[in-house]
C-alpha cells in the first residue's frame, strides 16, 4: 500500500517543496538556476537521498523524485537533480571508497559541488555494448588512462567533475569494440588535462547546456575508479535505474505545470458567455491528461520504492515503465495545454511554447521509448529479440 497512498511524511515534504518552489520565479539563466539550486540544497532537498553520515537526508529516490516533481510542477525543474545526487551520488554512496564518499557526498548534498554523468557516445546510441571509451592501466604508475568521446552530457560547464562510463581494455576487435561489456566508472575532474568539452548547438531551451566530451589520454590516479572494475553492469544500473525514475519525475512535473496553466485558462477564458472549460471538447482532453499523469506517478512511485528497498531487478522493470508512461503523459499534457490556449499557447506570456520541445526530452532521454518497449517485450514478456 505504500506505493498507492503517500505517508504523512511524504505529504508534508511535498507541501513544503511546493511552497518553496512557488516563492521562486521561473529560472531562465544559469545564475538564477544556481540560486535556486543553492536555496533548495540549504533546505536539504538536493541531498535528501544521500546518507546522513555524509550530510544527506538519509532518505531515498522516492523522496528525491518527489522533490523534483514538485519543483517541475511549479515551473522550476532542476535537470541536474537527475544527474548529480540521483546518479552520481547514488553510485558513490553504494560503491565508492570511504575517501570518495568523504570527498564528494557532503558537497553534493549541500549543493556546493555538482557532478555530471557521461555515458552516451556518438556511435553507440542506446547500445551500451558498443561503448568505445577505454581505460587502461599504466603499469609503471598504476594510473588509469582514458580515451574516447561522449555526447549529450548535461551541465558539464556547471559540474566540478564528470562520472565517465568507460570499459577496461580486453581482447577486442580492431576498432576497439567488444560484445562483452565490462563497464567501469571514473571520476574525471573538470580541469583534467586532455579532458575537453564542446557545447552542442541545441534547439532545446534549457538552462543546462549539452556537451560533447573528448578524452585524449586523460590520466587519472588509481583512486579515480569508483567501485570494482569487475562488478560490471551492477554498478552501472545502480545509477541508471534512479535516472529513469527521476526522468519520470521530471516529465510528470512538467506535465502538471502545463496542465495547471491550461486548466486556469479554461476556467477564465469565456466565449459565447461560457467558460471554455465547460465544453467537453476542452474538458475531457484535460481530464485525460490528468489521469495519464496520475497513472505515471503511481508507476514512478512503485519503481522508487522497489529501488529503495534494494530490489534492483524489480526496480529496473518498473523504472523503465515509469519513464515510458511519464514521457507519454508529459508530451500529451503539454500538447493539450498549448491547444487549449490556442494562439496564446504559443506566446512568451504564457510560457507553454518552450515546453513543446522540452517535453520531448522525457520521451527521448536517457533511453528512447522504443528501447523501453524492446526491454519490456524481451525481459517481461519473453519475446525473442530481432537484434
Amino acid at each position: 500500500m505504500t506505493t498507492l497512498i503517500e505517508s504523512n511524511e511524504h505529504k508534508s515534504l511535498r507541501e513544503a517543496v511546493a511552497a518553496f518552489a512557488k516563492t521562486h520565479s521561473h529560472t531562465t539563466n544559469a545564475e538564477g538556476n544556481t540560486r535556486l539550486w543553492q536555496a533548495a540544497a540549504k533546505l536539504g532537498y538536493i541531498g535528501v537521498n544521500l546518507p546522513e553520515a555524509y550530510g544527506g537526508g538519509g532518505a531515498g529516490i522516492t523522496e528525491l523524485s518527489l522533490v523534483l516533481e514538485e519543483l517541475g510542477a511549479a515551473g522550476n525543474p532542476l535537470l541536474m537533480m537527475i544527474v548529480s545526487p540521483a546518479i552520481c551520488g547514488t553510485v558513490i554512496a553504494r560503491f565508492g571508497t570511504e575517501e570518495q564518499k568523504r570527498e564528494w557526498l557532503p558537497p553534493l548534498a549541500d549543493g556546493t559541488r555538482l557532478m555530471a554523468f557521461g555515458i552516451t557516445e556518438p556511435d553507440a546510441g542506446s547500445n551500451s555494448h558498443r561503448i568505445t571509451t577505454t581505460a587502461r592501466r599504466d603499469a609503471a604508475t598504476g594510473d588509469w588512462i582514458l580515451t574516447g568521446r561522449k555526447v549529450f552530457v548535461s551541465g558539464v560547464d556547471l559540474a566540478d567533475a564528470t562520472l565517465i562510463v568507460g570499459r577496461t581494455e580486453t581482447v577486442s576487435t580492431k576498432d576497439g569494440r567488444t560484445g562483452n561489456l565490462k563497464p567501469c566508472l571514473f571520476i574525471v575532474p573538470r580541469d583534467t588535462p586532455g579532458f575537453e568539452r564542446r557545447p552542442i548547438d541545441m534547439e532545446l531551451n534549457a538552462v543546462e547546456r549539452q556537451f560533447e566530451l573528448t578524452l585524449d589520454d586523460v590520466r587519472l590516479p588509481a583512486d579515480a575508479l569508483v567501485g570494482d572494475e569487475d562488478a560490471g553492469l551492477l554498478q552501472l544500473f545502480a545509477g541508471l535505474n534512479p535516472e529513469r525514475v527521476m526522468t519520470a519525475a521530471f516529465g510528470i512535473g512538467m506535465g502538471r505545470y502545463a496542465l495547471a496553466k491550461a486548466v486556469e485558462y479554461a476556467r477564465e477564458r469565456t466565449v459565447w458567455k461560457t467558460p471554455i472549460g465547460a465544453h467537453q471538447a476542452i474538458a475531457h482532453p484535460l481530464a485525460q491528461a490528468h489521469i495519464d499523469l496520475e497513472l505515471a506517478r503511481l508507476m514512478m512511485q512503485k519503481a522508487a520504492h522497489l529501488y529503495d528497498a534494494g530490489d534492483d531487478v524489480g526496480a529496473g522493470e518498473a523504472a523503465n515503465m515509469a519513464k515510458y508512461a511519464a514521457g507519454e503523459a508529459c508530451v500529451k499534457a503539454v500538447d493539450q495545454a498549448v491547444h487549449t490556449l490556442g494562439g496564446n499557447g504559443l506566446t512568451r506570456e504564457f510560457g507553454l511554447a518552450r515546453l513543446i520541445t522540452a517535453s520531448r526530452v522525457a520521451r527521448i532521454a536517457p533511453v528512447s521509448r522504443e528501447m523501453i518497449l524492446n526491454y519490456v517485450s524481451h525481459q517481461t514478456l519473453g519475446l525473442p529479440k530481432s537484434y
